[in-house]
């Protein structure tokens, strides 16, 4: 084995194969003999395709599967038995259906966004959100199937509408109610979110006393089941119903230390799937994922699969489930698990990684200033190159977004283009993050800027204390809320020598006053309601104090992001430029919050490898 300086290595893991590597998987489906699934195409500008076991590619190009309800997306597509495609058009949000040889047909008029697509029994669901009325308006709809609803709204079927938020639409087995989660605007749905229940001839809907629920299924014609944490944990419950109307309080199914479901940002997840024998095959995560099947008699137990990280049980027929998600030792995929032989077969990605360049990510448990800090470390990895005995690896510290949301040690091209060069990863999941359930989710309630700094300090200073890492050469690096951390952790300054923020926040004021609807109550929460908490909101903004921050610092921005616009980072980058501060500061069109396209995924790594080799004093080879 050769020896060279930690950051030097050469590796295999080029932006470009980064790039290309494990698309991101977008729901799966059982069509007929078929298996559909959807995929990112990052060389496409990351457009989503929809694709068959068969080989074939249901969507082609220009077309787009994305949706923009709550901004975030999700549902984009579904698809019948007939091999028939419902999707939303990333470009126009009208909603499509493609058959077999012929060209898409539209489904819905110009104007609103949908999203949350579910298809059953022949009749199609969406969430609708209209932004072109005051206030903003958002629905569950039925959607005709035969286009009569493309030049004519009043063709719709509109089961409820109002102006807060809904997901999860479900139909009941009979046809006449639907199900779904709602919540009002003021509140994040992992704060207070109820399941409602409506016929679809019309009538007031019924509530379903929850605290925060999620993905409401019919169990049969009167009884429902859903994911719910009225005692610290997401887990299953069920409701009798007589009509829309609930008989009883809702039961506990399922008991465990561990959560089935997570932070509602999107509309397609699925935490769990009933079979038609009514077994569950369900997702428990405490970090890490465990896919677990529930027998009639309330009795759990595990499922082995590849799949371990924000794992979606996308669909089932028969003892079938269809999975997708990712891995610790295993590249993102989609699986198909026969429940009882055991068997699974691997239908899109899902390769084992190779041990010698990705081995599974070390699970820490910190001690910090509020208690336990989460974090999956990834040392340098190189099975021909190693460093001096007596030299220490750099690290970067990763810190996700959200804030309420969490990583799960998952193999990572992404992250092996960095320890395969002799660079640690430690990526944390702070206080405030999901996953560990709802007290340390609200460990942030108030203290955004405080709780999550002061965790991803202890957790580097921990590798530090340990020998673990150069405590001079471990940088930081986030997006959107992970860029906000980032941000003020070099305001606090002292535990790292540089920052790296993707699309981040730097004025709380700025956000609120730019927010987009969904998340415009989301700051009352992590920091306080205004005016009464504007003085926090100028105290913990990094934009504030940005006289302190001393270290050099890389900005990256997607010229059309709409959750995290531009002047944040502008904001920052005039600052860091007033006081002659060592930074760079990258603005990528046609991008949004997040990158997509191949070119600025690959542009990003190169600009990050190269940066951080000029302050932590390495060559990189890129």
């Amino acid at each position: 084995m050769s020896s060279s300086p930690y950051g030097s290595w050469s590796s295999p893991f080029t932006a470009s194969a980064v790039a290309a590597s494990s698309p991101r998987i977008d729901g799966a489906r059982f069509v007929g003999t078929e298996i559909w699934w959807g995929e990112s195409v990052p060389q496409e500008k990351g457009r989503v395709s929809v694709r068959s076991s068969s080989g074939s590619e249901i969507l082609p190009a220009p077309w787009s599967a994305r949706s923009r309800v709550h901004e975030y997306g999700g549902g984009a597509w579904e698809a019948d038995g007939e091999h028939t495609l419902y999707f939303v058009d990333a470009a126009s949000q009208r909603v499509y259906k493609v058959t077999p040889g012929a060209d898409p047909l539209p489904l819905t008029p110009p104007g609103p966004s949908h999203g949350g697509l579910r298809f059953k029994s022949g009749r199609l669901l969406a969430v609708r959100e209209d932004l072109s009325v005051e206030p903003h308006a958002r629905a569950i709809v039925e959607i005709p199937v035969d286009g009569s609803a493309a030049d004519d709204a009043s063709a719709l079927r509109v089961i409820t509408t109002g102006n807060g938020f809904v997901a999860h639409p479900a139909l009941s087995p009979d046809g006449s109610r639907v199900a779904w989660v709602g919540w009002e605007n003021g509140r994040m749905p992992w704060e207070q979110a109820s399941v409602w229940v409506a016929s679809v001839e019309g009538g007031l809907p019924q509530q379903v006393p929850t605290r925060a629920a999620l993905q409401p299924e019919w169990l049969n014609d009167n009884e429902l089941i859903f994911a719910d944490d009225p005692h610290g944990r997401w887990g299953l419950h069920t409701i009798t119903l007589d009509g829309v109307n609930p008989t009883g309080p809702a039961r506990p199914l399922t008991s465990a230390d561990a959560d089935i479901g997570y932070g509602l940002w999107v509309l397609g997840n699925r935490w769990y799937r009933v079979l038609d024998d009514g077994r569950i095959i369900a997702v428990h995560t405490n970090g890490r994922d465990e896919v677990v099947m529930i027998d009639r008699d309330g009795a759990v137990s595990p499922l082995p699969v590849p799949g371990d990280g924000h794992v979606s049980v996308d669909d089932a027929s028969g003892t079938r489930v269809l999975l997708s998600g990712n891995g610790s030792r295993v590249t993102p995929g989609v699986w198909c698990v026969d429940v009882d032989s055991g068997e699974v077969v691997t239908i899109r990605g899902g390769e084992p990684t190779d041990p010698q360049w990705m081995p599974p990510a070390v699970s820490l448990e910190v001690e910090g200033r509020h208690g336990a800090v989460h974090a999956f470390a990834y040392p340098p990895a190189h099975p021909e190159i190693s460093a001096s005995d007596d030299e220490l690896p750099p690290y970067i510290v990763f810190v996700h977004g959200g804030p309420t949301a969490h990583v799960t040690g998952a193999s990572s091209a992404a992250i092996a283009y960095y320890t395969s060069r002799g660079i640690g990863v430690l990526d944390v999941n702070y206080g405030g993050s999901t996953g560990y359930g709802r007290e340390y989710r609200e460990r942030l309630n108030g203290q955004w800027g405080v709780v999550d700094v002061d965790d991803v300090i202890s957790a580097a200073q921990f590798l530090a204390d340990a020998g673990l890492a150069d405590r001079a050469r471990i940088a930081i690096r986030g997006g959107s809320a992970g860029g906000w951390t980032v941000l003020s952790a070099l305001v606090k300054g002292g535990a790292f020598a540089a920052g790296i923020s993707r699309y981040g926040v730097a004025d709380l004021r700025m956000l609120v006053a730019e927010s987009h609807d969904f998340e415009a109550p989301y700051i009352d929460g992590l920091v306080g309601p205004l005016p009464s908490h504007e003085h926090l909101y100028v105290e913990r903004s990094p934009l504030t104090h940005a006289d302190r921050i001393d270290v050099p610092v890389l900005l990256f921005q997607g010229e059309d992001d709409r959750v995290v616009p531009p002047s944040q980072s502008e904001a920052i980058r005039a600052a860091l430029a007033e006081r002659g501060v060592d930074h760079e500061y990258v603005l990528y069109p046609a991008e949004g919050h997040g990158f997509r396209n191949a070119e600025t995924i690959v542009d990003a790594l190169e600009r990050e490898l190269a940066f951080l080799g000029r302050v932590f004093g390495f060559e990189p080879q890129l």
